[in-house]
């Protein structure tokens, strides 16, 4: 810092606010605390328990030193010059204070005037600490310059890194939230596949508690049969043992007596006509009417009391507004989304959920019923499809559906083609013939072709649905079912 004695006239002096001067040194950089001028100990790196009264003066030089406060010692009004802040151009900072020096060193007083020797002393001073300026000015800018353009440099090879990292902390987020959702998934499906067995026990028990009662019965009614002839044989026999022991007797009476009532003995035998015992077949148990192919014909009476679908549908497909029944056969659309991991197979634009099984080979079909639903579209989707973001502008998908107040067929990334449907839409059949490539929509209600799709397929199918209002879910329909032999 540069202090300049001057006697300043009041006339000259602006009152202005005092203002805050900083503690570090502009010119040099080294840090000092201001108090007084250098007569009451200005140091540098000392401080001062009283600090000095500051003032902007000279108005003069105002207009020359824009980025120059002056300040003025409370004490012996000496200027003290101090920058606010350092102007980018270092030469013309060394121009102003060696012009404000010059002019400033005419308005000393008498007294101050210097001798020769003191003059040329402190101009060789004054070189030495403009060249030092000049160096240290020099050396700071270039430092600053370098060290901005390395930091810039610096940034611009960050931002991959960072960008990386924000990458692998939603990448870490996600699986986090999969992990948790994979909990939740097991416990659900624990206590679904629990509350199925429970059914199945249940109905399991119900069926050997009438097969047993069956078995009672007809233990019961087979041993009544028996009881009746085992009674009836029995009557029978008591009349032929009466008959004989009579006979018997009236042989051992003595031979007149005997002759006398032999007419009478011999008819009683001859009319005594005892049936020959019935025979008892058929009173047995059974057996093969109640253990023969026993688990094949509970499974076939158990399958008249359950429903197979032939397509289910995939939670972990279906979009975060989309609600699926607990047997996967209904969805409905719901405003309210739910919390679901981001993970890659599920739809995250539109309503849409795809079916469980895919189809690579062979003809398969699928009923659904739509209802009263004005939004809604059926068909396949490849595998491969995207499923993320605008997927109705990639190919492969087929489907026919009710949008907009019309029935449409489209085959993205064509544009919809308007169906000529005269009636409202209940149920579709959806078949498909995957070797032939033909995909076919209809009316099972009313036998009515809807549309046809002819492609070659070379990857797996999924069944593909959407619903776009909460009006009507969309029903997957069970079909007829039997339980084959190699199966068990």
């Amino acid at each position: 810092m540069m202090i300049i004695m001057a006697q300043e006239s009041p006339q000259n002096a602006v009152q202005t606010k005092p203002k805050k001067v900083g503690n570090d040194c502009l010119l040099c950089g080294r840090e000092f605390y201001p108090s007084k001028c250098n007569k009451h100990r200005l140091f540098h790196g000392h401080k001062s328990e009283n600090k000095a009264d500051y003032a902007v003066v000279l108005e003069e030089f105002v207009g020359k030193l824009q980025d120059t406060t002056l300040a003025v010692c409370g004490t012996c009004r000496t200027l003290l010059l101090r920058y606010d802040r350092v102007s980018k151009d270092a030469e013309r900072i060394k121009r102003l204070i060696k012009d404000t020096w010059r002019k400033m060193r005419e308005k000393r007083c008498a007294e101050s005037t210097p001798s020769l020797e003191v003059k040329k002393r402190r101009r060789e001073v004054m070189d030495t600490a403009a060249n030092d300026e000049d160096k240290n000015t020099s050396s700071s800018s270039l430092q600053f310059t370098d060290s901005a353009a390395a930091k810039e440099k610096l940034k611009t090879a960050l931002k991959p890194l960072q960008v990386k990292l924000r990458i692998f902390q939603e990448f870490q987020k996600t699986s986090l939230q999969t992990g948790e959702h994979i909990k939740f998934q097991a416990q659900y499906t624990e206590g679904r596949i629990k509350e199925e067995f429970v059914k199945l026990r249940r109905s399991l028990c119900n069926e050997e508690a009438a097969r047993k009662k069956a078995l009672r019965e007809e233990e019961e009614q087979k041993s009544q049969i028996l009881r009746r002839k085992i009674e009836k044989m029995s009557t029978e026999m008591s009349s032929l043992s009466a008959t004989v022991a009579a006979v018997e007797e009236e042989m051992k009476a003595e031979d007149a007596f005997f002759l006398q009532n032999y007419d009478a003995i011999l008819k009683r035998v001859s009319q005594c006509k005892a049936p020959d015992p019935e025979d008892i077949s058929g009173v047995l148990i059974n057996v093969p009417k109640h253990l023969s192919n026993l688990k094949f014909t509970v499974l076939q009476k158990m399958l008249k009391t359950v429903d197979y679908t032939p397509v289910t549908f995939d939670p972990n497909t279906a979009h975060c507004n989309l609600i699926l029944s607990e047997d996967l056969t209904s969805v409905r659309y719901s405003d309210e989304e739910q919390t679901l991991p981001e993970n890659p197979e599920r739809f995250d634009m539109f309503a849409c959920v795809l079916g469980s099984q895919g189809f690579d080979s062979g003809s398969h079909c699928w009923d659904v019923e739509v209802g009263d639903s004005t939004g809604w579209f059926i068909g396949v989707m490849t595998e491969s499809a995207q499923r993320r973001n605008k997927i109705f502008s990639r190919s492969g998908i087929w489907l026919v559906g009710h949008f907009c107040g019309e029935y449409k067929a489209h085959e993205p990334p064509q544009s919809p083609a308007l169906l000529p449907v005269k009636e409202k839409l209940q149920r579709v059949r959806v078949q498909l013939d995957w070797d032939s490539g033909k995909l076919s929509f209809s009316d099972p209600l009313t036998d009515t072709h809807i549309h046809s799709f002819t492609h070659t397929f070379t990857e797996r199918l999924f069944p593909f649905f959407g619903v776009g209002c909460d009006i009507s879910p969309l029903l997957i329909l069970p079909e007829n079912s039997s339980v084959k032999k190699d199966s068990l």
